[in-house]
């Protein structure tokens, strides 16, 4: 094995430093504007030598013989280019190509910003060798997107959770948001979600990102815990001269009646050597809006009290035979003021034409202000309702109960930062250093960053105050459900609600990730058929995530026995979203809770002990591929990544509840092997075939993950975590057909499989000993998915007059998924059960018009009803409900420099919906109402 080693370290170092009379050139790929050119075809026909451009438009051609040699540059949406160059022996030589769009050449054919954002795309999305989807910059800034996560909606297989109305959390071909990887240049973001691997996609401006690169099929050289896939975001470079990128505006939240306001700007330039380039830039984004709720649980079940004593003198409880009802029903409603900022600082030095070095710099800051008054009401348990206290009709369902009220307002302290608000500040920031050289035929490239992700909450406070009253329960539109008191004096005298509690919190998590990789890559050509590589590597991430959390009660009640002792508003809408019924009525008042002096609290263990704890996460990877031309045609990209994983998770074990018995830490460790094939067969210069045989996986929640013990005694329950879950794993196959139009549109459909193995759910289960009912996360058997996706855009140039100018821009996902080894709260095992998150259908269209001075766009964006969350049966399963979001916008270039632009987001008003069990019982009805924005912005290139 020894002598082995021995002959591959001499072919390598053989390989490295053998010197022949040949030379090498290294370019940019740049357009008129002097804006770089990603993944443009370079090649030297004659020699059946090329390479693709990179996403700045570079590229190297190694080992060309000396002399004149003719390059090809081709690129669609540009007219091709050949060019001479002269190689030098042993030399790397550096030359700019400059490429000129199609409107240069042909009469009456106009390339405009949105095609020349298209043409970049699909150049991208046609050149790579895996299975990927792109969203360039100037296609994000064409569609009315604040931030990547509303842009990220606009790609084919792709669903978007939203809060607060803005799209946040990512799901790609039906896996859950924790299931996909998310990085920036290539560096993991971390996640300040305190409990799952959520990466918050609305943290991000769309402005600060160059392109979004959706690897639906990953290669040996990405992460390899891509379960649905891996979204890159690539921020904005140095550019190859001077540029100036402004923009201004503001605008309106209808639900609120409040102004939008929101700048950005960019600033870059290059040295007169071309050596040192530098780009600043910063985003703000200033919005006052809110929301209108109404939330409902459903059960099945109803009992009352019978006024008879059994023989131990306990009350006799009657079970009754009811119809799904409304048990609880909650009224909110949210103030929200949305402040989002964004500064990004990048910087690259060429020390020669061999090695480079760069600087890359985000930081994310986002103030989420939040008032919330919820009117909860929920039905009173069996023991406390007696006969004549409630109705229940001829078809099965309580018409009429007695209920618990509780008017909660959610606030916080009275300072500059806070101001009566609950504020949530989250920040994302991230510093990468990495650089590129050649030495000899052997290019090397590493990285090293550091990312930190946080989400504070302090000085948290609610008040609370409760009552009880006999409702009637509107049973005749089950999606909009409502309680209304029998007595309105009675539910509207303050003086009925009586003092329930007032506390306050701190949450902070935060999660910090050092990520270091080293690639190496040499040319080699195993098939005589053109350039081709191998490539080989190792990587290490080092994360750690803390979550410390505290919970204070104050015992007030003498101070404000009832409402009536407080300062109270009402804050009713008769324009509620949900309908002008919803009336929610007095609260405490903001500024009265944030006023408050709060000392002498108690701690409330129960609150946050089981949600406190400490992980490490250490993961170590290397990979070796291959990407070769096997015939004129096909190309062939094979290859191996090995992840090794380490885990230290620390928690608490607790007894009822509130009782710290002490801290547990537990350690587990895994390997997994990651094989992957893709294929790309060029059947002619327009269409491609794809195939892939990927291997991935997914890493367990951190709060899955701590072994905590919370034992329950009152409710006979135990809470356990699970330190040995083993990481869900995938095998998938994809198919994938495209063809590419001459005026920059695609055509492609194709099909994917996915067979996931140990995917996780929470387990119910009871124990032997004591007979509580356990609840531990746990590995299930196994689920797949399978489905489809349909893309097609093209302007259509081929219609005369007004319709040349048109575009169309659509695509479509159908998904189907099964779930083996889920049981139900009786312990037996659920059949028919989809995978959580996968939405059969998904659909986006867009029509535009684009001239040289204006644009305009009608947008939509389709997702179907999914389950979100199992329940221990099907009646309890929740929904997440379809969306149909609807967008239009529109701008217009006074001059080559300046533009004036108006978006009308959610014109269909449509709101987030959650349902339970079937379509027609809301759980939660979620609305956000129109925003309209408007401003100018300002662009200024200079090449040099």
């Amino acid at each position: 094995m020894n002598k082995l080693y021995v002959l591959v370290l001499f072919a390598f170092l053989s390989t490295l430093f053998m010197f022949s009379q040949e030379g090498n050139v290294k370019g940019t790929v740049i357009d008129k504007d002097g804006l770089y050119v990603p993944y443009a075809v370079v090649s030297i026909p004659i020699l059946k030598k090329g390479t693709v451009s990179d996403a700045d438009g570079k590229f190297l051609l190694l080992n060309i013989p000396i002399g004149n040699q003719t390059f090809k540059i081709e690129y669609l949406g540009y007219a091709d280019k050949d060019l001479e160059v002269d190689v030098k022996e042993n030399e790397t030589l550096e030359i700019k190509i400059m490429l000129a769009s199609q409107s240069e050449q042909l009469d009456g054919v106009v390339i405009t910003g949105f095609n020349g954002g298209q043409s970049k795309a699909l150049n991208t999305q046609k050149n790579k060798q895996n299975i990927t989807n792109i969203v360039s910059t100037d296609q994000i800034g064409k569609f009315p997107d604040a931030n990547i996560g509303d842009a990220m909606k606009r790609v084919p297989g792709i669903t978007m959770q939203v809060d607060q109305g803005e799209a946040r959390n990512i799901i790609v071909r039906g896996l859950s948001p924790q299931l996909n990887s998310v990085t920036l240049n290539g560096s993991r973001i971390p996640s300040a979600e305190g409990d799952n691997r959520n990466i918050q996609m609305d943290l991000i401006p769309a402005d600060m990102i160059q392109s979004i690169e959706v690897n639906k099929a990953v290669t040996p050289d990405m992460d390899g815990d891509a379960l649905g896939g891996s979204v890159n975001l690539v921020t904005r470079t140095a550019p190859e001269g001077f540029r100036l990128s402004a923009t201004v505006g503001s605008g309106v939240s209808f639900i609120t009646d409040k102004r939008i306001l929101n700048g950005s700007f960019l600033l870059g330039n290059r040295s007169e050597n071309g050596k040192f380039g530098w780009m600043v830039s910063a985003s703000v984004l200033d919005n006052d809006f809110g929301s209108d709720n109404i939330e409902a649980e459903w059960s099945d079940e109803f009992e009352y009290n019978t006024g008879v004593l059994d023989a131990d003198g306990d009350a006799i409880l009657e079970d009754v035979d009811v119809k799904a009802f409304t048990n609880v029903f909650e009224q909110r409603s949210y103030i929200v003021q949305r402040i989002r900022r964004s500064f990004s600082a990048n910087f690259d030095y060429n020390f020669n034409t061999n090695n480079s070095v760069f600087l890359k710099t985000m930081y994310n800051w986002r103030d989420d202000r939040e008032n919330r008054y919820r009117l909860e009401q929920e039905i009173l348990d069996g023991e406390d309702i007696e006969i004549g206290d409630f109705d229940i009709n001829s078809n099965g369902i309580p018409t009429r109960f007695p209920v618990e009220i509780k008017r909660q307002t959610k606030g916080g302290i009275n300072s500059d930062r806070n101001k009566n608000t609950r504020l949530e500040d989250q920040r994302m920031q991230n510093y990468s250093l990495g650089g590129n050289h050649l030495i000899s035929n052997l290019k090397l490239d590493w990285m090293i960053s550091y990312a930190k992700a946080s989400e504070e909450r302090l000085n948290e406070r609610y008040a609370e105050f409760e009552s009880e009253y006999i409702i009637n329960n509107r049973i005749t539109d089950s999606e909009f459900p409502l309680f209304t008191p029998v007595d309105n004096n009675e539910a509207n005298e303050l003086s009925n609600f009586e003092y329930g509690e007032i506390t306050e919190e701190n949450q902070y998590t935060k999660e910090e990730d050092l990520n270091m990789f080293l690639n190496f890559q040499l040319p080699a050509d195993f098939f005589d058929k053109g350039d081709g590589f191998v490539k080989f590597g190792l990587r290490g991430r080092f994360k750690n995530k803390v979550r410390d959390n505290d919970f204070f009660e104050f015992d007030l009640e003498d101070t404000f026995p009832t409402m009536s002792d407080i300062t109270t508003r009402d804050y009713s809408d008769t324009d509620y979203l949900a309908g002008s019924e919803y009336q929610i009525g007095s609260f405490a008042s903001e500024t009265w809770l944030g006023d408050l002096n709060l000392v002498d609290g108690e701690l409330v263990f129960d609150e946050f002990l089981r949600a406190n704890f400490d992980v490490e996460e250490n993961v170590f990877a290397g990979y070796a591929m291959a990407n070769q031309k096997v015939s004129d045609k096909l190309t062939v990209l094979a290859g191996l990544r090995i992840e090794n994983t380490n885990i230290t998770a620390k928690g608490n074990q607790i007894e009822d509840e509130e009782d710290l018995v002490g801290s547990v830490t537990e350690e587990s460790s895994y390997t997994n092997l990651l094989p992957s094939v893709h294929l790309k067969y060029d059947l002619n210069p327009k269409t491609v075939l794809r195939f892939a045989w990927t291997n991935t996986l997914a890493r367990p929640n951190y709060a899955d993950l701590i072994p905590s013990v919370d034992v329950v005694g009152s409710d006979e329950e135990i809470f356990l975590g699970n330190p040995e879950l083993d990481p869900t794993t995938s095998m998938a196959f994809d198919l994938m057909g495209e063809y590419y139009f001459n005026s920059v549109g695609i055509l492609s459909g194709g099909l994917f499989y996915k067979d996931l193995e140990d995917f996780i759910y929470t387990s119910q289960f009871e124990d032997d000993v004591t007979g509580f009912d356990i609840f531990q996360p746990q590995n299930g058997d196994g689920a797949t998915i399978f489905g489809a996706e349909f893309a097609f855009q093209r302007r259509l140039d081929f219609l005369s007059g007004f319709g040349k100018n048109l575009s169309i821009y659509l695509n479509y996902t159908y998904l189907t998924s099964n779930a083996d080894g889920v049981a139900n709260e009786d312990g037996d095992e659920r059949t028919d059960l989809d995978l959580p998150g996968t939405s059969p259908n998904m659909f986006n269209a867009s029509l535009a018009y684009n001239d040289k001075k204006f644009n305009i766009r009608l947008s939509a964006n389709y997702s179907d009803a999914y389950i979100d969350e199992i329940g221990g049966s099907a009646f309890e399963d929740r929904y997440y409900d379809e969306q149909f979001l609807v967008d239009f916008n529109v701008s217009f270039a006074v001059s080559v420099n300046l533009t004036v632009y108006a978006d009308l987001n959610n014109v269909t008003n449509q709101p987030l919906r959650y349902y339970q069990g079937v379509r027609s019982r809301t759980m939660q009805a979620e609305y956000y109402g129109r925003r309209l924005t408007f401003g100018l912005k300002y662009d200024v290139f200079k090449r040099k």
